[in-house]
């Protein structure tokens, strides 16, 4: 048996995260293959040149491919991070929003609605200003703050013209006066490795968006929370979005299961790709019985 396991990445583009985690594989001297999704296939009766691998990392950009990659690979038995269970607990806001109620998670005050009647009566419940996402969606767009029932009725009747079956799922939020900012909290297996501030003067603060990172004190409130969070999804490597309400404290708004770390590394200091990587080798060594 080798001392190290045979890894596999799977990815869509290779950004800086994906530098950093190649980075320390190598360093680590693990045997692994990089995967782009745009290349490989899979054959469905044949799971034979697969199984070389110990454990799969999937950074798929497309929430879809790295869903579907992680059925087959799970289904063939071969350890990923994360696992199918727990990308469609983060990658769909109602499995998200779902898991972390029964868990008893704070969150936002969150109504799902399937016709545009029915939203906007959930909105009129919930009150102005409220908030409306897609049920799939990254990177904060197609987000809308809905200020008053003019807009609550453009905007609903604009999604039923599109009439496509993620526009027709009405996930509505409660929105909250944050004090310039949200958190964004790392997990990896059952820590909390570091936390970064994510400031805007915009209500939406993603860095994709322009908000600019800056660190995070990790209290022992912040980190039990962002644990029982990741718990609640099946855990795993994980970046927990925290909203700091300001009567109720701190709520769970997202789980990325996916996560971008290019902000949080350097302002944090902390090597969260090698600790990634260090996840991923355990995972796989569990494969092997080690």
């Amino acid at each position: 048996m080798s001392k190290n396991p045979t890894i596999g990445v799977l990815y869509s583009r290779v950004r800086v995260e994906e530098k950093w985690i190649f980075a320390a594989l190598e360093q680590r001297g693990v045997d692994y293959d990089r995967l782009d999704d745009r290349k490989i296939h899979f054959d469905l009766c044949n799971p034979e040149p697969w199984l070389k691998y110990d454990a799969i990392l999937e950074r798929s950009i497309s929430y879809a491919r790295g869903l579907y990659a992680l059925r087959t690979l799970n289904a063939w038995g071969i350890p990923t991070v994360n696992t199918a269970t727990v990308s469609e607990a983060c990658g769909d806001k109602i499995a998200t929003s779902t898991a972390l109620s029964k868990a008893n998670v704070p969150q936002p005050c969150t109504l799902v609605a399937f016709t545009p009647e029915s939203a906007q009566e959930a909105i009129e419940t919930l009150g102005y200003p409220a908030v409306l996402k897609p049920v799939v969606g990254s990177w904060g767009r197609l987000l809308a703050k809905i200020n008053d029932r003019d807009a609550a009725e453009a905007i609903l009747e604009h999604k039923a013209v599109l009439g496509s079956y993620q526009h027709s799922i009405f996930y509505i939020q409660e929105f909250i006066e944050k004090p310039g900012r949200d958190i964004r909290v790392f997990v990896v297996g059952d820590r909390a490795v570091t936390a970064i501030y994510r400031k805007s003067p915009h209500w939406i603060t993603n860095t994709s968006r322009g908000g600019v990172g800056e660190i995070c004190p990790l209290t022992s409130e912040l980190e039990t929370l962002c644990r029982e969070a990741a718990r609640a999804v099946g855990g795993g490597v994980l970046a927990v979005d925290v909203i700091e309400h300001p009567e109720r404290g701190y709520l769970v708004n997202e789980i990325n299961h996916t996560l971008e770390f290019n902000t949080a590394q350097p302002t944090s200091g902390v090597d969260i790709a090698g600790m990634i990587v260090d996840y991923l080798i355990e995972v796989a060594k569990g494969k092997k019985g080690d």
